[in-house]
């Protein structure tokens, strides 16, 4: 079940959940949620940080995969330039 899905679902349904936060964060959560309800500006800042949570997980595994690929890619050019080279000083 992707992100996409979970956050599609719990916009739907809605749990009441009882949660320990911060004074702080709520006092900024309530500075900045402008017309709409607590609630609201609270799941608007979690689907937020969960989407740019997810964002930082696959950029770290592209990161991860490319280095893999890139590595590999090295190795085969120095070896064809090893046969260019070979190939060059027979001519």
């Amino acid at each position: 079940m992707t992100i996409y899905m979970i956050l599609c679902m719990i916009d739907h349904m809605r749990i009441p959940k009882t949660l320990s936060v911060e004074e702080s964060l709520l006092a900024a959560v309530e500075r900045t949620k402008g017309t709409r309800s607590l609630s609201e500006r609270v799941n608007e800042l979690l689907r937020r940080a969960l989407a740019e949570e997810q964002r930082a997980q696959l950029e770290q595994e592209a990161a991860l995969f490319y280095a893999a690929a890139n590595q590999h890619d090295r190795q085969e050019e120095r070896a064809f330039q090893k046969a260019t080279r070979r190939a060059l000083a027979r001519d």
